[in-house]
């Protein structure tokens, strides 16, 4: 799937746009799916808390902003079961992370019509931390995007900074939605990476970005799937303590480490 230059520009940028991993054929039927979820299971909100939402837009658009997400997908549609083990996915992921890919989940990112959800700058890394940055995410595009309705961008290299501190409150010390400072990291630095339906753009765990706010009439549905190095343990947040398929490999034992229980909860 990749060429070295390819995996050398992700490991450099931080970053890299991969056209064609979808057919049409699939990207309908992942369309189609996506719409159902979105009409039975998917929430909709104001989405990220924080200071920043007053950087990002005027009041009024502030008020309407809104964010259509969910969890896991495959849990819920067997085509997307197929698409988070799509086997030139995973082949991708194998060339940037080696021989043993780990699915770690995937998220529903849609953005509503006319004042769908800006994201603030950002490393997913927040989310779900991780001891190192052997964690790729990718984004399924189930639509063309572009500065109208909100593409992904980039600081290119920042991932080659590490792991960032986060504002995680609001000045009154109330949580919110971790977001790097405004003043500090500008969406207007950043490189836009457009894609089309059936494309994936895939960022390494530590790379900032962000995106503008949707301001045409249709949805902008893109999914998030996180795969890593079964090796890179996780640290902390969103699926923490939680097996993931793997789609490329074999789960390496560690000295005295145990089988995965099957207890359910209490």
């Amino acid at each position: 799937m990749l060429t070295r230059s390819e995996a050398d520009f992700f490991w450099d940028k931080g970053y890299l746009h991969i056209p064609g991993v979808f057919t049409p054929r699939e990207t309908d039927e992942l369309a189609e799916e996506l719409d159902w979820l979105i009409e039975k299971w998917a929430d909709k909100s104001p989405g990220w808390s924080g200071p920043w939402r007053k950087k990002y837009m005027d009041e009024e658009t502030e008020k309407k902003s809104m964010l259509i997400a969910m969890h896991d997908l495959h849990f819920y549609s067997v085509a997307w079961m197929r698409a988070v083990t799509n086997p030139k996915l995973s082949e991708a992921m194998k060339e940037l992370l080696g021989p043993h890919v780990e699915l770690h989940h995937c998220t529903m990112h849609v953005k509503p019509p006319e004042t769908g959800h800006p994201f603030p700058m950002h490393q997913d890394w927040a989310f779900y931390q991780h001891a190192d940055n052997r964690y790729v995410d990718t984004l399924v595009h189930l639509d063309h995007t572009s500065h109208e309705n909100g593409e992904i961008r980039f600081l290119a290299g920042s991932h080659k900074g590490g792991a960032l501190e986060h504002v995680t409150r609001f000045p009154d010390g109330t949580p919110c939605t971790p977001h790097l400072p405004t003043d500090r990291y500008r969406i207007e630095d950043t490189v836009a990476v457009p894609a089309r339906r059936g494309d994936v753009v895939c960022f390494n765990i530590h790379t900032i970005h962000g995106s503008h706010i949707n301001r045409t009439g249709h949805n902008r549905r893109l999914v998030r799937i996180g795969f890593k190095n079964p090796e890179n343990v996780q640290t902390g947040g969103q699926s923490m303590a939680r097996p993931g398929l793997m789609v490329s490999g074999r789960r390496l034992r560690t000295d005295g480490q145990k089988l995965f229980s099957t207890a359910g909860p209490k």
